[in-house]
Formats: structure tokens, sequence, C-alpha cells
């Protein structure tokens, strides 16, 4: 008797047959083409990415459409758009990819057919100053474990927790009109005015970190009134224009242990400061987690 989905063996066990699993690879594989054609615009320009000849496409597009019975893409000289129809499909196949691979990967990692994968998105503070000595002491207890981790704003990180993309965040101030990610204090983090020795802070300008940083807005509400001479994209160079005396800035203070206690720079004493903010580990809910990012979930809220 061949087997089905849903069909059970003589325990009464549900089995998937290797029909069943192939049908539902070619499903994914024609929903991963039409995102690439919805992206690019172009049957040809996806049939180049997807590795497929340009007929081969058409009849994958042709099968998707008969399978949700609807026409998903407008199809013109100039290219390809989506129908209302496959817009309302683009982020629900998204959607549907990002669940696979996650389950995927949680089935591989529980099975052990890998060590698996930890995907964590987190500022530059955090990155650099907060996360090495954390992260290296779960990698000797897990050392098989591979690390994706991104230096993001928090927004940035939001989104790609969003879209399945990592599966932790460490995020300051989370959006309110992000949909209602789940998360668990991490640390407080104080941030204070720093210079080099000899700046006159009373008079001296502002260096900070570029829009979109939660760094930035912070400074912004507190320094509505600030002269900024220079916007920058990383820690390190705002603390190496700060320590060749070209301003004051806003900064953690776990970054700037080091560069106090050897006289490189000076906290400047400021009405404003220090600001107390909450470091939150984000993420899609603890039972979408797979395993080694639920270890590490439990790990930094354990601190």
């Amino acid at each position: 008797m061949e087997a089905t989905l849903g069909a059970s063996d003589d325990s009464g066990q549900s089995i998937v047959s290797s029909a069943a699993i192939s049908n539902a690879d070619g499903l994914l594989d024609e929903l991963r083409h039409f995102l690439l054609v919805v992206e690019h615009g172009t049957f040809t320009e996806a049939a180049r990415r997807a590795h497929l000849s340009q007929p081969a496409l058409t009849a994958a597009m042709q099968r998707l459409e008969s399978a949700f019975g609807a026409p998903l893409l407008h199809r013109s000289r100039r290219g390809a758009t989506p129908t209302a129809a496959g817009a309302a499909l683009v982020p629900r196949a998204r959607a549907a990819l990002a669940a696979v691979e996650d389950g995927r990967r949680a089935v591989a990692e529980i099975a052990g057919l890998h060590a698996g994968e930890v995907r964590l998105g987190a500022g530059a503070t955090a990155c650099t100053y907060l996360l090495p000595k954390l992260l290296a002491a779960f990698r000797d207890e897990h050392p098989g474990l591979h690390y994706l981790l991104r230096e993001t704003t928090t927004q940035e990180a939001l989104d790609a927790l969003q879209e399945g993309a990592i599966d932790l965040a460490i995020v300051s101030e989370p959006d309110p009109e992000v949909q209602d990610p789940a998360g668990d204090l991490w640390m407080e983090d104080r941030l204070i005015l720093v210079a080099a020795p000899g700046v006159d802070a009373a008079t001296a300008p502002y260096v900070t970190f570029r829009q979109g940083a939660t760094t930035r807005a912070i400074f912004d509400r507190a320094f509505p009134e600030a002269d900024v001479i220079m916007e920058l994209g990383s820690i390190a160079a705002v603390k190496g224009n700060v320590r060749a005396g070209i301003g004051v800035a806003l900064v953690s203070e776990n970054a700037v242990q080091d560069d106090l206690r050897r006289g490189l720079m000076v906290q400047v004493a400021h009405p404003a400061t220090p600001i107390i903010r909450e470091l939150r580990v984000v993420h899609r809910g603890v039972e979408r987690l797979p395993p080694a990012a639920a270890a590490l979930r439990e790990r930094l809220i354990a601190r």
C-alpha cells in the first residue's frame, strides 16, 4: 500500500510518504521562484538567479497559479508584477518559507544531524563590549554551535526578527508598532557623557551616532539643542574621535571603562546624565525558538 500524508501504519503512527515530501518541496521551490520574480520584476532575471531556464520558470509559475486557483503575476513586455492575489501571497510566502526553515533547523538540532546555529542581532555596543565574554563562555559549553551575529540598529534587528532572518535580538526601546515581539529584560545600561582630558565640555560640540541608532534617539531627546559636529556608524568611531579631542559623546559606560581607567577619556558631569536604558532580549515567542537559540536566551536572561 502506498503511504500518503495522514495515513497510519499498524502502530497508529502517521506516515509521511516520500511523494508527499517531494510535493511539498516542489511547492516551496515554486514559492521561492515566485518571490524572485516579484523581487526582480522579470522572468529572465528570476530564472538566472534560480538557475533555471526561462521556460522551466514559466511552467513553475503556471503550476503555482493552478495550485492557488488565481493569476498571481501580470506579465507584460516590461516585466512581471504581482496581481492583487499575488501581492496578498507575497508576505505569506515569505512567512511560510521562514517557518519551514525554522522547523528544519529545530528538527535537525534535536535529531543531532548538526550542532545547530544561533542567529542574533544586536547594536554596536552590545556586539563589541557586552556579548563577547558571554558568547565565549556559552561556546565553551556548546563548542559545535555556529554563530551568526549581526551588528544592527534596534529597528534593523526587529525587522530581521519579524522576517525570520534572526532568532534573537538585543534591543532597547522596542518599537510599539512592531507586532508584539516577546521579550525579556537582559540588563540595564548606563549612558554617560565623555570627553578627552583637557576638552572644555561646556563649549565643545558633540560627536554622536547616526540616525536610526537608539543611542542617537536617546541623545536627541536629552540634548535637543546640542551642536552635533559628527555623526558616526560605530562605537569605535565615536570613541576614536572623542579621544582625539573633537567633541563630547553620550555612550554606554560599558564601552568606555578601559578608556576612563587609562585616562584617555574623562566622564563629563551633566544634569541629564547618567541615563539608564533597558536592554531586552526579544524573539517571536519561546515556542518558536530553535533549541540552540532557546538555550542562549536562557543564558542571557540568567545573567
